[in-house]
């Protein structure tokens, strides 16, 4: 698979260095999964977080960039997202930390994820043509609601730890395969949903090349075709690892990657700040005549259909 060109105008977007001391970014990523992935969660999570701690290292705040084009408001607050969408499991811890603290957790943090499917189409855009050649989205045969599905929020817990069921995002033209996300503080659980409060982080969750390349070949995947963007080549990721989204991942199967992934990120963030990502630019192009940031219509309630449930 080939990349597209690099939009470099915005490729090297930084958020500020914490000031005082910092180590590497990858060193709290592989603590936080070390802890996230640990058969004792809640321990693991709060002896790695003490640690951190307690030596002083914390690590950069992440880099923010844009929300893109293909945001909504009104996710649901659930912990499996997939709504029957078809594709290789993924499961993600993320670890909400204060960058501006010594990395101490952020409880009550609202993380909101939203994604791509297997095809390349956005739940509230399924019209939008992910590029290459692909079957329509509506050819899935998935009982997914085609304005919910794929997105959500969790609420961190007391060691600033989310969890997600979801599926490995497929691609679009002509971006690299990633995850939108928003850390939020200061709001509330309401009607199913998270409201209030400030977007304290807007980011993007990115893949190692080999493994998305090698999960592209299997189905439901290799029915989309054509030009993949590589990290190196993508308009929005600036190759700096994990403080960039990069997820730490992990095979549940070795030998059969179809079985699923594992993958695991650290986000530190500035929980003073506010960062929403609106009007940055870069991400793809909206499909016209589709809507921009308010909840669909007729999107379900928490309590209107099983895939819409909550859960911690």
């Amino acid at each position: 698979m080939t990349g597209n060109h690099r939009n470099s105008s915005i490729t090297r977007r930084r958020a500020l260095v914490v000031t005082g001391g910092t180590v590497a970014a990858g060193g709290i990523a592989v603590a936080g999964y070390q802890s996230a992935f640990a058969d004792t969660t809640d321990t693991a999570e709060a002896t790695a977080t003490a640690s951190a701690t307690s030596t002083g290292a914390c690590m950069t705040l992440m880099s923010s960039v844009t929300e893109g084009p293909y945001y909504l408001d009104g996710a649901l607050v659930r912990k499996d997202i997939t709504e029957g969408k078809s594709g290789v499991p993924l499961t993600l811890r993320l670890t909400v930390v204060d960058a501006t603290d010594g990395c101490t957790p952020v409880k009550g943090a609202a993380v909101e994820i939203w994604h791509c499917d297997a095809w390349g189409y956005y739940s509230g855009y399924t019209t939008a043509n992910p590029g290459g050649s692909a079957p329509a989205e509506s050819e899935d045969g998935s009982t997914a609601n085609d304005n919910t599905y794929l997105r959500g929020y969790q609420i961190a817990n007391a060691n600033g730890v989310v969890k997600f069921e979801t599926i490995f995002p497929g691609w679009y033209t002509p971006r690299t395969c990633h995850i939108h996300v928003k850390v939020h503080t200061g709001g509330e659980k309401e009607d199913g949903t998270y409201e209030g409060g400030t977007v304290n982080y807007t980011g993007q969750l990115f893949f190692d090349d080999t493994i998305a390349e090698e999960i592209f070949a299997l189905e439901p995947y290799s029915q989309h075709s054509g030009s993949y963007t590589t990290l190196d080549d993508d308009m929005v990721y600036d190759g700096g690892g994990a403080s960039s989204g990069l997820l730490t991942l992990k095979a549940v199967h070795k030998a059969d990657p179809s079985k699923g992934y594992k993958g695991s990120l650290s986000l530190a963030i500035d929980p003073d700040a506010e960062n929403t990502g609106a009007g940055s630019g870069g991400g793809g192009t909206p499909p016209s005549g589709a809507p921009s940031g308010e909840p669909p219509s007729g999107a379900p309630s928490e309590s209107a259909s099983p895939s819409a449930s909550a859960s911690s």
